[in-house]
C-alpha cells in the first residue's frame, strides 16, 4: 500500500508540473470563453461506533478510480472506447462501468450517479498497484479516467448489522443508521469554483472551500453480542435465503444492543457501486424492523392481562381440554392434548390454547373488546418509533379492521388471487375472502378466537415483541428504542445525548404483570422451552421467556421465543420463519444468545 501511494504522488505530481508548463498558454486563451460552475466537495463522514467505542462503520484510505463525466462525454463515441480499455484493465465487464457513470434521474434506474456531472465518479477501489500505476502514467489511453486517494466506508463486522447500519449512495446515507443519522455524520461539505469552457470541460480550479468533518454516532450497539447474536441466527436459519431475526434490548431503558436478520448481505458491495442484477439481488428487506409474523404463543401475555382487566382471577382453575368449539369449528390444542385444570400461571408454562379460545369466545358473546383493547395498549398494530427507516407497523385486527376489509374481500372473492403463484394458496386465500365477504365484515367469535392465541391475522415484527417483552420485565414502561446512543463532535465533545422515549404504559397492574413474569420464569425450567434450556445456569441468569409456533398456510410454522431476564437487564427475542416448533428451533438459538452474553 505505502508503495502504490508513493507511485502514485510521482506519477500525478508529475502529470500536473506538465500540465502547467505545457497548457499554461491555453489558459490565457481559454479564459475569455469561460464559465463558473460549483462542485460540492464532500466532507469526511463521521463513524459509527459501538457502546464500547469500537467502530462499526469506519473509514480506510484507499486508491480509487474515478471518471469524469463531462470528459467522456466530449469524446467523439461518448467516451465507449476509454471506459472499454477501462474495463479490460481492471477486468470488469463494460455494462458494469457504463452503469455506474450514468447521471441518475426520474428515467434512469439504479446503479447510476446521484451526485454532480463535474465530481469525479468513483468506479472502482482497491486497484491493483500495477493497474493503478496503468491509469496514471497513460493519460492518453484513459481521457478523464484518474487514480487518486480516498476514504472509504469499511465495515469491521462484515455482514454483521448491516440493515442496521445502513449505506451510502454517493455522499447521502441510504437505509439504517447511515440515513437516519445523515445529517450528523455528512458533516459540511465544501465547494469548488471550477472554470468550464463552452464544451462543459473543466479548465482550471477558481477556489475552494473547506469541508468540515462529520460528527461520529455511539451506538447502545455492543459488537460482541451483535456477533453472538449473528452466529446463533444463523445456524437457526440454516438454508439460504431463510428468514429470521434476532433482537436484543435493554430491558429497563429501550435501548437496542443487537439487531440481526437473516437474510443478510456485506455492505462493503456498496463501495464499488453495485450493477443493476446485484442491485436486485441484495436483500435489502430488515427482518428484525420489516418482517412480520403472527406471533403464536408468545402473544398470551397480552391475553392474560386482557382477562385480567375483564375481571378473570389469574389465580383460579381453568379446563384445558383437548379442544373448544367456537361457532361449528372446533379449536384444538397442540396434538390435541388434554391438560387438565390450570391456572393462569399453568395456561402460559404449559402454552395451553383452548384456555384462552374459551376466554375469546366468553368475551365475544359479551361484546367486551378486553383483548382488543389489551393488545394495542401493549403498543403492537403501530410502528416502534425506533430511529431506523421503514419499520412495519404490525396489525392488530379488531371489528374496525375487519369491516374495512369487508368489502375488499367481496372484490377478492369474485377475482381471486391470479397474481399467487402458488395455486393451493391462491384457491385457500379465496375461500377465506368468500367466507369473509358472506360475514359483512362482521368480527366473529372466530377472529377473538384467533386473536386470543396470536393466529390468524395477527401480525408482529420481532422489534414489536421484544419491547413488549422489555415492558413486562421493567415492570410497564414501553419505550420507542433507540440504536443511537450520543453524537460526538470532531473535537470529541458531546454534541448531543439520545434518550429512548417512553411512550405509555402497559394496560396491567403491578400485580400481574408480577404474575406473568413468575409464570414465564417457569417456562424455561418445567414449561415448554425446558427442553432447550437444560442444564442453563439459572443462577446466572433467570431467563424467563415464552415460546411461540404460529402456523402459516403452505408453509412450515414459524418458530418464535421471547425472553428476558433481571441480570443481566436484557430482552432477547428470536423469529425464524418456517422453522417448526418455538421449542426446537428459536429457544435453542436464544439460549445460545443468552450463553453467549454470559461468556
Amino acid at each position: 500500500m505505502r508503495l502504490l501511494i508513493a507511485a502514485l504522488m510521482v506519477t500525478l505530481l508529475g502529470r500536473l508540473w506538465l500540465l502547467q508548463v505545457v497548457e499554461g498558454g491555453a489558459y490565457t486563451k481559454a479564459a475569455a470563453d469561460t464559465r463558473t460552475r460549483t462542485v460540492p466537495v464532500p466532507a469526511t463522514r463521521g463513524q459509527i461506533l459501538d457502546v464500547h467505542l469500537q467502530p462499526l462503520v469506519a473509514n480506510r484510505s484507499r486508491p480509487v478510480v474515478t471518471v469524469d463525466h463531462v470528459t467522456l462525454g466530449l469524446q467523439p463515441d461518448g467516451g465507449r472506447a476509454v471506459l472499454t480499455r477501462l474495463a479490460g484493465l481492471l477486468r470488469v465487464p463494460y455494462g458494469e462501468l457504463e452503469a455506474k457513470t450514468r447521471l441518475c434521474g426520474p428515467e434512469v434506474a439504479q446503479p447510476c450517479w446521484p451526485g454532480s456531472p463535474y465530481s469525479p465518479i468513483p468506479v472502482a477501489e482497491q486497484v491493483e498497484v500495477e493497474r493503478a500505476l496503468r491509469i496514471a502514467e497513460h493519460p492518453g489511453d484513459f481521457p478523464g479516467v484518474s487514480v487518486e486517494l480516498r476514504p472509504v466506508r469499511w465495515y469491521p463486522l462484515g455482514s454483521g448489522a448491516a440493515h442496521t447500519l445502513g449505506y451510502l449512495q454517493g455522499e447521502h446515507g441510504q437505509a439504517g443508521l447511515e440515513s437516519a443519522y445523515d445529517q450528523e455524520l455528512a458533516g459540511r461539505p465544501g465547494s469548488r469554483d471550477v472554470a468550464v469552457d463552452n464544451t462543459g470541460k473543466v479548465v482550471r480550479t477558481i477556489q475552494e472551500r473547506a469541508p468540515a468533518p462529520g460528527d461520529t454516532l455511539v451506538t447502545s450497539i455492543d459488537a460482541r453480542i451483535q456477533r453472538i447474536a449473528e452466529r446463533a441466527l444463523a445456524k437457526a436459519v440454516p438454508r439460504p435465503g431463510g428468514k429470521g431475526a434476532a433482537v436484543v434490548l435493554e430491558s429497563a431503558t429501550g435501548r437496542v444492543v443487537a439487531l440481526a436478520s437473516q437474510p443478510t448481505y456485506d455492505p462493503g458491495v456498496w463501495t464499488d457501486g453495485v450493477s443493476a442484477a446485484e442491485y436486485r439481488a441484495l436483500p435489502l428487506h430488515s427482518s428484525a424492523l420489516q418482517g412480520q409474523w403472527a406471533p403464536g404463543s408468545t402473544w398470551k401475555v397480552v391475553s392474560v392481562a386482557g382477562a385480567a382487566s375483564a375481571g378473570y382471577p389469574l389465580g383460579a382453575a381453568y379446563d384445558c381440554p383437548s379442544s373448544y368449539t367456537v361457532g361449528d369449528r372446533a379449536f384444538r390444542n397442540f396434538a390435541s392434548a388434554d391438560l387438565g385444570e390450570l391456572t393462569m400461571h399453568g395456561a402460559l408454562v404449559k402454552s395451553c390454547d383452548t384456555i384462552f379460545y374459551r376466554l375469546a369466545d366468553e368475551l365475544w358473546r359479551k361484546g367486551d373488546q378486553a383483548l382488543e383493547r389489551a393488545a394495542k395498549g401493549f403498543a403492537f398494530g403501530t410502528p416502534t418509533g425506533v430511529d431506523l427507516p421503514g419499520e412495519g407497523a404490525g396489525l392488530v385486527p379488531d371489528r374496525r379492521w375487519k369491516a374495512a376489509t369487508g368489502a375488499a374481500s367481496c372484490k377478492r372473492a369474485e377475482s381471486g388471487y391470479p397474481e399467487e403463484k402458488d395455486a393451493a394458496r391462491a384457491a385457500y386465500l379465496t375461500r377465506l375472502a368468500k367466507d369473509n365477504c358472506r360475514s359483512g365484515g362482521a368480527w366473529q367469535a372466530g377472529d377473538a378466537a384467533n386473536l386470543s392465541i396470536g393466529q390468524g391475522d395477527v401480525l408482529v415484527t420481532p422489534l414489536q415483541l421484544a419491547r413488549a417483552y422489555a415492558a413486562v420485565a421493567n415492570g410497564g414502561t414501553v419505550f420507542s428504542p433507540r440504536v443511537g446512543l450520543r453524537v460526538l463532535r470532531p473535537d470529541g465533545e458531546v454534541a448531543r445525548t439520545i434518550t429512548p422515549p417512553v411512550t405509555g404504559r402497559l394496560p396491567a397492574s403491578a400485580s400481574t404483570l408480577a404474575f406473568v413474569r413468575a409464570a414465564l420464569a417457569d417456562v424455561p425450567r418445567t414449561g415448554t422451552a425446558s427442553g432447550a434450556f437444560a442444564g442453563f445456569p439459572f443462577d446466572r441468569a433467570a431467563v424467563a421467556g415464552k415460546t411461540g409456533t404460529a402456523e402459516a398456510y403452505g408453509r412450515q410454522d414459524t418458530s418464535w421465543f421471547a425472553s428476558f431476564a433481571p441480570d443481566p437487564g436484557y430482552t432477547v427475542v428470536v423469529v425464524v420463519s418456517e422453522g417448526g416448533r418455538g421449542a426446537e428451533v428459536a429457544a435453542p438459538a436464544a439460549r445460545e444468545i443468552w450463553e453467549g452474553i454470559l461468556s
